[in-house]
């Protein structure tokens, strides 16, 4: 006796060809049988219609999530309250890292040869994802790169004995620590080369242009990769820099910048030793003398050599002095100074005054006032002015 099939059943049986009769006895459908996905959109997915398969195949948006998934994370001794990403790599030290995932909030960029993603596991520490066109990834490659971002991120300075000490000493800073979450504006020692022709892109600029400045000049630099849409590249040589013409960089939209950079590096490749030597040894040098050899190269003044000197050269008492330092320090450490306008006399001033309230770590603790004067909607989006029309921005060339 044939038992009556269920309605859904029926209806699934017999959905494909309608005019075959149901002589199959009553049996467990197969998973194509059941599937709810109606039969148009599987001949849209299926690239053999004649073939069934059990599962849709996965969107082209989830590949990358796959390929990713089988790559290992690798921690660093660095928890959230030691490095917060979002307070250390796109508030103005550096423009090459690129926000690559919101969901977990990931970065990505280069350091040195190495192309590394950075985000937070879910127990709060900090970790690296090395990518590499090369599909085999060796123990000794990661190490390599482990050693690499830990000197990049200056992961053997304290920061939360630092941020303990700061907040004893200035009522300011403690203001400026607790909206921020309590730590995580880490310093970066980044590769000198890297970091001064970065900063000579940033004089009377914006965030979002210097980025894209940046990005041009890194594009010179071999390919390491491609994640998140952005193609990543080690950031070139002086010797590469060289080669690239001032016209080039002036039709790039680099305006007077782009004397600068070729100047400066034709200057350094002429140093005894090379440049990338001459700006190592700077490591070794007093503060003083650091900020006078950086300002004999071309578009390096006291503030972008201060920058370079904190961020690359272990100047940990550098103080670069803007406006928004200057408005920092006129409001709360020297309030004589207010309604006067910022000299370089003054600006050796002010940094004086920092090294005398928070110590030999004092561009520390400028960074993090810096940032707490820079509302976060400020550094992700370029800023109107007067010198853009439409989309285009016009440089005024001097």
């Amino acid at each position: 006796m044939r038992l009556p099939l269920s309605p859904r059943l029926a209806a699934a049986a017999v959905k494909p060809p309608r005019h075959r009769p149901l002589v199959r006895p009553p049996m467990p459908p197969s998973p194509p049988l059941l599937s709810s996905t109606p039969p148009p959109a599987k001949l849209v997915e299926t690239p053999k219609p004649g073939i069934s398969q059990p599962h849709p195949p996965p969107s082209r948006r989830r590949l990358p999530l796959a390929d990713e998934a089988q790559e290992e994370w690798h921690p660093l001794p660095l928890s959230a309250g030691d490095l917060s990403l979002p307070l250390t790599l796109p508030t103005g030290q550096t423009f090459l890292w690129r926000r690559t995932s919101l969901s977990p909030l990931r970065f990505t960029g280069a350091v040195g040869p190495y192309l590394i993603s950075l985000s937070h596991l879910p127990d709060g520490r900090l970790a690296f994802l090395l990518h590499n066109d090369d599909p085999t990834t060796t123990p000794s490659s990661v190490a390599a790169a482990r050693a690499a971002l830990c000197d990049y991120l200056n992961a053997a300075v304290p920061l939360a004995d630092l941020w303990r000490q700061f907040t004893a000493a200035d009522a300011r800073f403690a203001e400026v620590a607790a909206r921020l979450g309590g730590g995580g504006a880490r310093v970066l020692r980044q590769d000198p080369v890297d970091c001064l022709f970065q900063f000579l892109c940033s004089s009377n600029n914006n965030i979002a242009r210097i980025e894209k400045m940046v990005w041009t000049l890194a594009g010179y630099g071999e390919r390491l990769g491609e994640v998140g849409g952005f193609v990543f590249h080690q950031f070139p040589t002086i010797e590469r820099l060289a080669q690239v013409s001032e016209q080039e960089l002036r039709e790039a939209g680099f305006g007077y910048r782009a004397k600068y950079i070729v100047g400066t590096a034709k200057e350094l490749i002429a140093k005894p030793g090379g440049g990338a030597k001459w700006l190592a040894l700077l490591r070794d040098r007093e503060l003083p003398e650091v900020i006078e050899g950086l300002c004999t190269l071309p578009g390096v003044g006291p503030k972008v050599a201060a920058c370079i000197a904190l961020f690359s050269l272990d100047k940990n008492q550098a103080i670069p002095v803007d406006t928004h330092v200057w408005k920092v320090a006129t409001q709360y450490l020297l309030p004589e100074l207010a309604g006067k306008s910022l000299t370089p006399k003054l600006s050796i001033v002010v940094a004086d005054a920092f090294v005398a309230k928070f110590g030999v770590y004092a561009g520390w603790a400028q960074t993090v006032l810096f940032i707490g004067q820079l509302p976060a909607q400020k550094l992700n989006a370029t800023k109107a002015t007067k010198r853009k029309r439409g989309a285009k921005i016009v440089e005024i060339q001097t």
